[in-house]
């Protein structure tokens, strides 16, 4: 077992692992915590050539439509006018899997828009699910890497998986919906999507409200019971695309009516939970859904490696209008993501026709791998210049965002704000039938079951103590099922 201190990988002891530095506890990320970057830019160069994470996906273009209005929240021009168009790209992919993976997998499942806007490319990167296992960006690459393979046996490891939930309870939310039917899609037609973040919309005013976007299936919810999903492996891994495509080859193009919800910044500061933390939701209840338009899918691209193979999404990637919260885990995309497509594609990912702006592009960034356009022609690679007229164009300067501090340091993510127990039971209590509990409950066993070792029981008695605490008849149910008997006193396995 290796042993020492923890260090960069220049050599330099690193004190906090746990923690982004930001500016105070729900502040943005700095830049100056270089650990979070240098781990991020090696995640995101683990391999190759297939995606880190999202390997294996299906992208079709479409077209979104206003049908609402929110111009009262948003001067984005997206959303000028009702029935205004705007062409997109959707890609819906497997979250942990490779790219030869089964679709049927049980896994979240990446839900990300990309819409061709006058203003600059808007990409809304998000999954299935409204939340996220974690909620500070330098538990990403270790979170994924219990998702992928054992480093000695490269098999899937539920003991490294349960290990990192047992550890870190702010999973719980997501980890119920994971291993319900929501885990388990029947198809991507058949799914809701979202933004899942928190974002912020800013209006003509330069007045600034919090927003969370909503896709709901007008096809209908439809999932596989894990049964199903084992016997689809065997029959088509291939199940989500073909029916994604076949759907489409028919003309019955899916839609999804895109709703948003809205949350003051004052509404933000009494807010019961921290309205930028990833593994919370905003209740339907204090912020009802607001309806702003459809989005269709009517076109197969003619080229598979071409159009979905090489999209790159981004969250940095938004548009006058939309704009960005303190949210840590999206603060660290902000970053991760064009990286990993820089480090995939190259420095001009962008030139790519299904990544490309439609409308005009004008910067001084030049060379590079893969310069596909005109590389600037002969005008200067410099500003300022004399020579050519390319503006800062001061009306879309964004309002300042006021920060609740100005301390930079090492925040624990969960000081004050450890209420990881409250969504999940609202969630198991009041949002799923009688047999979607049970169905969750074989679906946790039956992987439980795989957690071997030496800390086998003690990775089972610790994520039983959070299913307990989520709710009694939860921990009852899955310690019954993986026949631990539970008392008082102690958790012991049952003769």
């Amino acid at each position: 077992m290796k042993k020492g201190k923890l260090t960069t990988a220049s050599g330099r002891p690193y004190s906090e692992f746990e923690n982004s530095m930001t500016t105070g506890a729900r502040g943005p990320v700095l830049l100056q915590d270089y650990f979070l970057h240098e781990d991020m830019a090696h995640f995101n160069r683990e391999r190759i050539p297939e995606r880190v994470v999202h390997a294996k996906g299906t992208g079709i273009f479409g077209i979104f439509t206003v049908t609402h209005d929110i111009t009262q929240y948003t001067k984005a021009k997206i959303f000028s006018k009702i029935g205004k168009q705007t062409k997109l790209f959707a890609r819906f992919s497997i979250v942990s899997g490779e790219k030869g993976g089964a679709d049927s997998e049980r896994d979240a499942r990446g839900f990300a828009l990309k819409f061709y806007t006058e203003d600059g490319n808007w990409d809304l990167v998000g999954n299935n699910t409204p939340v996220f296992f974690i909620k500070d960006p330098k538990k990403f690459s270790h979170f994924i890497h219990t998702q992928k393979r054992d480093p000695m046996t490269n098999c899937k490891s539920p003991t490294m998986m349960w290990d990192f939930y047992s550890l870190n309870p702010e999973t719980l939310h997501q980890v119920i919906i994971l291993m319900s039917d929501r885990g388990t899609p029947y198809s991507y037609r058949n799914m809701d999507g979202f933004g899942s973040h928190t974002f912020s919309l800013i209006n003509k005013n330069n007045e600034r409200v919090w927003v969370k976007f909503h896709f709901k299936t007008m096809q209908g919810i439809k999932n596989f019971t894990e049964k199903e999903a084992n016997e689809m492996k065997g029959i088509d891994l291939d199940h989500a695309q073909r029916d994604m495509v076949n759907a489409i080859a028919k003309n019955d193009f899916p839609k999804w009516a895109m709703k948003i919800q809205v949350m003051t910044e004052e509404q933000a500061k009494t807010f019961k939970w921290n309205p930028f933390d990833l593994t919370k939701v905003c209740q339907h209840k204090d912020f009802p859904l607001m309806d702003v338009g459809i989005m269709e899918l009517n076109e197969i691209p003619e080229n598979y490696f071409r159009d979905v193979e090489q999209a790159a999404f981004a969250p940095a990637h938004v548009v006058d209008g939309i704009g960005y919260s303190p949210d840590k885990v999206l603060q660290g995309r902000l970053l991760s993501y064009p990286d990993a497509q820089r480090y995939r594609l190259g420095a001009n990912y962008e030139q790519i026709p299904v990544n490309q702006c439609p409308y005009a592009v004008a910067n001084y960034q030049r060379d590079g791998f893969m310069q596909t356009g005109d590389n600037g022609g002969s005008n200067p690679n410099y500003r300022p210049n004399s020579f050519d007229e390319i503006v800062a164009d001061e009306n879309y300067k964004e309002p300042p965002m006021v920060l609740e501090s100005t301390a930079a340091d090492w925040f624990d993510r969960n000081e004050n704000d450890d209420d990881h127990y409250t969504q999940p039971g609202l969630l198991y209590r009041n949002a799923m039938t009688e047999q979607d509990r049970k169905n969750l409950v074989s679906n946790i066993v039956s992987s439980m079951k795989g957690i071997t070792g030496m800390k086998k029981d003690e990775i089972i008695h610790r994520q039983l103590c959070h299913f307990l605490r989520v709710d009694n008849q939860l921990g009852m149910a899955v310690a019954k099922g993986l026949g631990v008997t539970i008392d008082e006193k102690s958790m012991t396995h049952s003769k």
